[in-house]
């Protein structure tokens, strides 16, 4: 469709932005917290820094909250650290953990930001996986239960958005790099078991926080990336519904109706594959109803036809963000191959640049199952560094959150129901396998991987918060209440830029 005039968006729409814990906080030993299994998975990316550090948010929150109520923002997206609750088996509660997580929720009250919060994003504690085998055994159903319950039981008086499992998706279809297949033998088959106890922690977070928050709400949070086929060629057509299948359609499905699509068990049946259902289980999962769909979109994809003949490929990211480690798009025999769009451009990681796939993955998802959404994340990634002015003019990531923005706007438009847009991310912070030296955040920490590595402590390191010029632009958008597109914001001069302290 199109309209004669620009998007219009809710009164009380959700300007804000997203952060997850492992990647934000650093402190991985302070105030009780122990280790997560994704700590140990950053010190595998070397030359990139581990999330030992990462920015210090564990104790510079309150000036972080600070620069989100300048930036007019109306909510913050952010993971809890099931490590830093409940960091050992015998199931104490961590208070120093507890009282964290309310002093970071108070303070955002306190500036008019509404808590969405997740209760897990990849950081499963050390002593869940050495002692009860981590996702790999039925055992960690009940604790994740016990560590879901504190959450909604100790923040849910003031927090009533709660999401269940970050990107559930693609910790199965990335499993080794995101190191969810640690421990399996044969991940081809016991992904799908993997990903069934999954589905029953989900299902139980959900009926949780329905008993125990009043008015609380709680979605998933797939990791959408829509799948454009390649050409009208109706195999390419087909190709890119088996690429949607295998990478989201089968989780949404689920998370929607609690049961498993007909596609995925005639898949089971042809592979020889044994998902783990037991007794009860169905019945949990259908009792299990969603209120929302959080989405994470960053980017399309593109499908073609691979014959079953093809040389399967593996997905290789492109970890460096240069030539040295291009992407390899994955091949699978009888069912699709990704390859490159020559309809859109791509970042130095070889992500597409395709704002107008925020539009279509909203379309999708409404016309698909009519929950309401927030996007809980979208950005764009890029090498940066510190102008002589002392400054970071990025006029590229204005240009990518005003045309996603707009995009967002025209799916509002075209009859979706969109109550937020969470941007990733706030500050810069350590991307998934790429250290700090991938920047997505509208605010600049003057840091760099080798920095980081170096030091012991924060305390060696200034971690100066420098807002970028998208933090202004996008201050407008939100103040003009999604009306103001241009490039005519204030910014201060350079000493009249916010002073880091250490809080």
């Amino acid at each position: 469709m199109h309209y004669d005039h620009n998007p219009r968006f809710p009164d009380n729409f959700l300007w804000g932005a997203s952060s997850a814990a492992w990647q934000v906080e650093g402190g991985v030993l302070d105030g009780g917290r122990t280790l997560s299994t994704i700590d140990l998975n950053s010190r595998t990316k070397a030359p990139f820094a581990d999330n030992s550090i990462a920015v210090d948010h564990y104790h510079r929150f309150r000036e972080d909250v600070r620069l989100m109520a300048e930036c007019g923002m109306k909510s913050y997206r952010f993971s809890i650290s099931w490590s830093r609750i409940i960091p050992a088996s015998d199931g104490v509660v961590n208070e120093e953990g507890v009282a964290f997580y309310n002093d970071l929720i108070d303070e955002l009250v306190a500036n008019g930001i509404t808590p969405i919060v997740t209760l897990y994003h990849y950081d499963m504690p050390v002593w869940v996986d050495e002692e009860l085998g981590g996702w790999r055994t039925r055992a960690i159903v009940d604790k994740f239960a016990e560590y879901s319950r504190v959450c909604l039981e100790r923040f849910g008086d003031r927090v009533k958005y709660w999401l269940s499992i970050n990107e559930q998706n693609m910790q199965i279809v990335y499993g080794h790099w995101l190191g969810t297949s640690k421990g399996c033998d044969d991940w081809f088959r016991d992904q799908w078991r993997i990903n069934h106890i999954m589905n029953l922690c989900h299902a139980t977070a959900v009926n949780l926080c329905h008993e125990l928050v009043d008015g609380g709400k709680i979605g998933p949070v797939p990791g959408l990336v829509p799948i454009y086929p390649f050409s009208s060629d109706p195999m390419d057509q087909i190709a890119a519904m088996n690429a949607e299948e295998f990478t989201e359609k089968i989780w949404n499905d689920t998370y929607v109706y609690g049961e498993y699509s007909d596609f995925v068990k005639s898949y089971w049946e042809r592979n020889d594959i044994d998902p783990g259902i037991e007794p009860g289980d169905e019945d949990l999962m259908k009792s299990a109803k969603i209120d929302f769909f959080a989405v994470n979109c960053y980017r399309s994809n593109t499908a073609k036809w691979a014959p079953v003949d093809a040389t399967p490929q593996e997905y290789e990211l492109n970890s460096h963000g240069d030539e040295s480690t291009k992407l390899k798009f994955p091949v699978v025999p009888g069912a699709y191959q990704l390859v490159y769009n020559p309809f859109v451009e791509y970042t130095a990681w070889d992500w597409e640049i395709d704002p107008v796939s925020m539009r279509y993955c909203l379309r999708y998802m409404w016309d698909h199952y009519r929950l309401p959404m927030v996007i809980t994340e979208n950005g764009m990634g890029v090498h940066e560094s510190l102008g002589a002015d002392g400054k970071i003019h990025d006029d590229y990531r204005i240009e990518f959150l005003r045309n996603t923005a707009y995009q967002i706007g025209l799916a509002i438009e075209d009859g979706c129901e969109v109550f937020g847009y969470n941007l990733w991310s706030f500050t810069d912070f350590l991307s998934t396998g790429n250290g700090i030296a991938k920047r997505y955040g509208l605010v600049y920490v003057d840091v760099t991987d080798e920095q980081l590595r170096a030091a012991k402590d924060a305390s060696e390191l200034a971690l100066t918060r420098i807002p970028k010029d998208s933090y202004y632009w996008y201050s407008n958008l939100i103040r003009s209440k999604g009306q103001d597109w241009g490039n005519d914001f204030a910014r201060p001069s350079a000493g009249e830029l916010v002073e880091t302290a250490h809080v």
